[in-house]
């Protein structure tokens, strides 16, 4: 079997382990986590090893509450994500800075512990069996032009993602015909809206199509994106301006499209059957807990 690494993003999870974060949400009938559920897809569809990004200052208290936990099921790595994990010369500004740099930066922090293919995900989405299925057999696979980077991602239907309970932010995919990514494009504030869906922003209204394919940041690397992303964040914060340092961020779907659109990658548009659930609002969870309910009684998941 070949060695594919799931990464799961989890610096944001926060400094508070009361129940209230949201990715801390127990949503099965015994308790479990969405994580739980990520983790034990990902090994049955062959995945070897687990990769955790949380923040040093938070190590004791996951590894107590997860990471040791699914320690005695598979291979269990860290990486850490900080603010002050920057160039030296950049120093000055990661003192400025009061929030992590981004999901590009995140994924930059695992350099040191990934040497495989890897699949990332985020850790307070739920996103079925048949993608973890799918990334792993796209990972697993010779590409031919090797020049260029193979990469992957998981797509949903955009209807499928949406809360009853706000707006929410999701990457619409252009696919071309061959199945590959032409662009992504981060789109705020979307709602059900009399029957539509729309894009709501301050100066206008968008409808969407329901059934377009929306990115939820399941992306199937290699680790040759290292050096391209350590490249990018470098040119990143030398971008910054003093009105940039609080709010901007390097994020993985930007990066990707830039690589896509400079024909440095190719990234082959997967998808899923399966139903994405998670938390956007604290009002989602009674949805999550209905979703996990009937997936057990279906008999997906063991009591």
């Amino acid at each position: 079997m070949q060695q594919v690494t799931l990464v799961v993003m989890a610096a944001g999870i926060g400094s508070r382990f009361d129940g209230g974060i949201k990715q801390l949400q127990r949503v099965g009938p015994n308790g479990e986590l969405i994580i739980d559920y990520s983790i034990s897809d990902a090994l049955e569809a062959g995945f070897t090893k687990v990769v955790f990004i949380i923040r040093k200052d938070l190590e004791a208290d996951f590894k107590a509450l997860i990471g040791d936990r699914i320690a005695q099921k598979v291979e269990v790595a860290y990486a850490y994500q900080e603010i002050g994990d920057v160039p030296e010369k950049y120093q000055d500004l990661a003192r400025q800075r009061k929030k992590p740099w981004g999901t590009g930066q995140a994924v930059l922090c695992c350099k040191d512990v990934v040497n495989e293919p890897f699949l990332v995900i985020n850790a307070d989405d739920y996103y079925g069996k048949e993608a973890y299925q799918e990334a792993y057999r796209y990972l697993t696979k010779e590409h031919k032009n090797a020049h260029r980077l193979h990469f992957c991602m998981v797509g949903y239907v955009l209807e499928k993602t949406l809360s009853e309970n706000g707006g929410v932010t999701r990457g619409l995919c252009e696919v071309r015909d061959d199945g590959f990514l032409r662009g992504i494009f981060e789109t705020a504030n979307i709602i059900k809206k009399d029957g539509r869906v729309m894009a709501v922003q301050e100066n206008y209204e968008m409808e969407i199509a329901p059934d377009s394919v929306a990115s939820m940041n399941m992306w199937g690397l290699y680790p040759g994106v290292f050096d391209i992303l350590e490249q990018g964040f470098d040119d990143f914060l030398e971008s910054l301006t003093s009105e940039d340092i609080q709010t901007k961020e390097y994020l993985l779907p930007n990066i990707i499209e830039h690589l896509v659109l400079d024909e440095r990658v190719k990234v082959k548009v997967l998808y899923s059957k399966d139903n994405w659930f998670g938390f956007t609002y604290r009002e989602d969870k009674d949805r999550v807990v209905k979703a996990i309910r009937e997936l057990t009684d279906a008999g997906a998941y063991g009591e």
